[in-house]
């Protein structure tokens, strides 16, 4: 396995995301998303494998108005100004391959680990 957590240091739900995993000795990455946040070609793979975009937006995120933007833009300038504003995308972003949830999410990756 080749777990990318996604998320903020002060995401209550990342720091119960990174203790699923330490606790089970499994190796992950964490990219904290105030100082880096995804690439294009991360963001990409994780909005397929979650089932879209609106997967991804956090409707409790503090920044609503570039959420509600982000809901009024066309397809294409959605995925640009999402990339430029992380913190509309809910946390934690677990990556594990062409695999990703979004959210705290231990019966998924469980499964993973079979």
């Amino acid at each position: 396995m080749n777990i990318q957590i996604f998320g903020t240091k002060k995401c209550f739900d990342t720091k119960k995301a990174m203790r699923y995993f330490k606790e089970r000795n499994i190796p992950f990455q964490f990219i904290d998303m105030k100082e880096k946040g995804m690439s294009k070609g991360e963001y990409t793979k994780v909005k397929q494998a979650a089932g879209g975009l609106n997967a991804l937006l956090d409707p409790k995120c503090r920044d609503q108005d570039t959420l509600a933007l982000v809901r009024c833009l066309t397809d294409a300038e959605k995925d640009e100004k999402v990339l430029e504003n992380q913190q509309i995308l809910k946390t934690p972003i677990v990556r594990n391959g062409p695999k990703a949830t979004v959210g705290y999410q231990p019966d998924i990756w469980k499964a993973w680990q079979q």
